[in-house]
């Protein structure tokens, strides 16, 4: 059968630089991190006492007060994300068949932070033991698309995806797979992520997953400099809107940019570590370039996993490397997580706005906190990793990698809409 063709035509998003698609945006050209000492709760008794929080955040002003309070925080994120995508593309609701139109969301980890206080209070109160009438649909990752639909509606595909810090990319290849197969018109696909907890900070120290650089923590995401010593956490959310181009043009949308590849692979090798050898983000890699029927020269930006930790960089690089040749020398690299920090189940979705504004603008975010003399002897720096200062070029097509824990690897592609 002929595949349909799938076209982005709204954006969202609530992270750690700005409570819009466009502010986001902004401050990632501009190299501003999102790091701070943590203010959700008293973080001194951990090794690490900082993360990339969003700021100023009032769910009230996207979702009604009432409801408020039956929603996680990482599901309000979610729900703002999509009201502010929803909106950018000008959908008509009254008018389009909401029967046709899903929404898939990639969550890692769902609702910490209530499962966190409804056991502080039944530890309290263990005589006799109470719950929250809401615990758990507070908590599940899959209410965020079940809220989403509800609030609008829409009747189409509905379900959460969870591969760790790769969700929101399995999400959008989900919705593209969907889209492009004629199962919906449009799908609402993004992800959305809150854990910056007592549990969330305490289970990634003890991991020791994440840096410590807690003098310096605007510097402390610093994605292939040999300085690096782990990543900051992140929270947020952004959404996408998905949509079959002729449905699109039919109603005059505005085109961002076409989705035009994914693919999917599993490392099969450790829990929580990369293969040393990059094999699953090579594959990876290369299941999306030839699902879009590209070859590695016609990518001119990779928004990378680069996380900021020991190994997982060298693997990226090295994978990189190998499946691009020459052309890894031409193209450009970055990591916005030196801004964001690692939004985990929400990376995804930030990042693949972040290649949908590239190609869209032909600019290349940098890579920030990189300092002259800071480099791994196991990288090689001949690769244009986009340090520092943001980079005018045409981009043609970005393609943009997430990682999981338990070797979940997902990778999406985005180039220029040509009718």
């Amino acid at each position: 059968m002929e595949l349909k063709r799938v076209v982005v035509t709204g954006l969202g998003a609530v992270t750690p630089l700005g409570l819009t698609a466009e502010e986001t945006w902004k401050n990632m050209l501009a190299g501003v991190s999102g790091a701070d000492t943590i203010k959700q709760f008293d973080a001194s008794r951990y090794k690490t006492t900082f993360a990339c929080e969003v700021k100023d955040f009032d769910p009230s002003v996207w979702i009604d007060r009432k409801e408020v309070r039956k929603m996680d925080k990482f599901c309000q994120f979610a729900m703002a994300s999509a009201a502010m995508a929803i909106e950018d593309s000008a959908m008509n609701l009254d008018t389009v068949d909401k029967d046709r139109i899903g929404v898939i969301f990639g969550v890692g980890i769902g609702g910490l932070r209530t499962m966190q206080e409804e056991l502080e209070y039944y530890t309290e109160h263990r005589d006799t033991p109470k719950f929250g009438p809401f615990f758990i649909p507070k908590m599940i990752g899959d209410i965020a698309p079940g809220q989403i639909s509800i609030k609008y509606g829409f009747h189409g595909p509905n379900y959460a995806t969870t591969s760790a810090c790769a969700s929101s990319s399995n999400a959008l290849a989900d919705a593209f797979n969907l889209i492009r197969l004629g199962k919906a018109n449009v799908i609402v696909s993004g992800g959305a992520e809150a854990v910056i907890t007592d549990p969330g900070l305490g289970g990634f120290c003890s991991m020791h997953a994440v840096s410590t650089r807690n003098d310096e923590p605007q510097k402390a995401s610093r994605p292939f400099s040999a300085s690096r010593d782990g990543f900051v956490m992140g929270e947020g959310a952004s959404c996408l809107i998905l949509e079959e181009l002729e449905h699109a043009k039919a109603r005059g949308a505005k085109i961002y940019c076409e989705m035009v590849g994914a693919g999917l692979s599993a490392d099969a090798y450790h829990i929580t570590a990369s293969h040393p050898e990059g094999l699953g983000a090579k594959l990876v890699m290369s299941e999306a370039l030839k699902d879009a029927e590209m070859k590695p020269e016609d990518i001119d930006y990779i928004n990378v996993h680069g996380t900021s930790t020991p190994v997982g960089d060298i693997s990226e690089a090295k994978a990189i490397k190998d499946l691009f040749g020459e052309w890894a020398y031409k193209l450009n690299i970055s990591s916005t997580k030196s801004m964001t920090g690692h939004l985990l189940g929400a990376a995804g979705a930030i990042e693949a706005m972040a290649c949908v504004k590239a190609v869209q603008e032909d600019i290349v975010p940098p890579t920030i906190n990189h300092e002259d003399g800071d480099e791994d002897p196991e990288i090689d720096y001949k690769m244009n990793f986009t340090f520092n200062k943001a980079q005018k070029r045409t981009v043609r097509a970005a393609l943009s990698n997430t990682f999981g824990f338990g070797g979940h690897n997902a990778c999406v592609i985005f180039k220029k809409y040509v009718g």
